[in-house]
């Protein structure tokens, strides 16, 4: 019996996990669907601790960090 090797992910998917913090999320969430909506929370808690400690420039620096992220879903979902 021969053993087999795993192929390797490809080069993007390899600079994706490599980054220490966005990387560990984005293997978990590729494992499992589920893990996104914990993502999604997590991401949630702390804009709203931000909010907390550093006032509105923190949900304004949020909302501006978010605007590109949008801005790329309204071009996909019009294309189709």
């Amino acid at each position: 019996m021969t053993p087999t090797i795993a192929p390797r992910p490809a080069l993007a998917l390899r600079i994706l996990y490599g980054i220490p913090l966005v990387g560990v999320i984005a293997r978990d969430i590729s494992k499992g669907v589920d893990n996104v909506f914990y993502a999604m929370m997590i991401f949630v808690t702390l804009v709203v601790l931000a909010v907390n400690f550093w006032g509105l420039a923190a949900l304004v620096v949020t909302a501006l960090a978010l605007v590109p992220i949008m801005f790329a879903l309204l071009v996909l979902i019009s294309r189709g």
